[in-house]
């Protein structure tokens, strides 16, 4: 007979459904007494050791059978309904915290990569990395970049809301895929992320930090590996770093158009000229 256990026990994670469940529970085991009752009785009755009437042996048993049978199974199944809860509710604690990082709270990289190859529509993946972080805890402690850590994450879990998804994908780098509107638009939301970290020092730790955060961006489209846009992303994020820092570079950008950029800014031409073939053969 088909029981209402569940092989995820998602249901009873609420405790109205274990409620349901015993209800359920006793009902049915008090329908089978009683059909059990009543096919049983007309034998011992035709064997003629009944001590009452056959009518009267089925009323009495239907009744004890409801009061009695019904009062043990419901306990019983109270007891295993609240047992299937709390395995229900660790399980999903568990889950959680296999998905999400201790210290940041945001998302960890297996949860990423899994959210990673569910993404269908128009979306882009960023990669955001904390410039300078090995500095920063040199001169302030390990204490104060795990200050640092969380306050990023707060700023990206606000930021990336809704149907977006951010996590830390280790040490100082961070992962968000955001979904719908223009390529555009997806871009400036990425680059308005980063100007608010760098508006503003952050208190960490007893320390006010400044710092600044470079980005990569790479655009899902139909057929593309996610594998490969998540190297793409990447490689944009190195750029970013090795055109300064604090800066996003969207992979479309390529490398010369953002060179140029960067010259534009104030580099000097021989300079960016042997700093770009490095680059170009890196």
């Amino acid at each position: 007979m088909e029981i209402l256990l569940q092989s995820e026990l998602g249901d009873f994670q609420d405790r109205r459904t274990v409620y349901a469940f015993a209800l359920k529970m006793s009902f049915v085991a008090v329908m089978l007494s009683s059909a059990v009752i009543c096919l049983v009785l007309p034998v011992l009755a035709w064997a003629n050791v009944l001590p009452v009437s056959l009518s009267d042996a089925i009323v009495y048993g239907v009744v004890f059978t409801w009061l009695i049978g019904g009062a043990v199974s419901g306990v019983l199944s109270l007891i295993a309904g609240f047992a299937l809860h709390q395995v229900s509710v660790s399980r999903a604690a568990f889950e959680r915290l296999s998905r999400t990082d201790e210290l940041s709270g945001l998302l960890n990289r297996r949860a990423f990569t899994e959210a990673l190859e569910s993404v269908d529509g128009e979306a882009c993946l960023a990669i955001f990395d904390v410039d300078r972080f090995k500095a920063i805890n040199d001169r302030f402690g390990h204490a104060c970049g795990d200050a640092v850590i969380i306050a990023v994450a707060a700023v990206l879990s606000s930021a990336f809301s809704g149907n977006a998804v951010a996590a830390r994908l280790g040490g100082e780098e961070f992962g968000a895929i955001v979904f719908g509107a223009l390529p555009e638009d997806r871009a400036e939301q990425i680059r308005s992320v980063c100007a608010r970290l760098a508006e503003a020092p952050i208190l960490a730790a007893g320390h006010e930090v400044s710092l600044t955060v470079s980005a990569g961006i790479a655009e899902f489209q139909p057929g593309r590996q996610k594998e490969a846009v998540y190297v793409s992303a990447d490689k944009a994020l190195y750029l970013a770093k090795a055109l300064g820092r604090n800066r996003v570079v969207h992979e479309h950008e390529g490398l010369r158009a953002a060179w140029r950029e960067h010259v534009c800014e104030g580099v000097g031409e021989d300079a960016a000229e042997v700093d770009f073939e490095q680059l170009r053969h890196a």
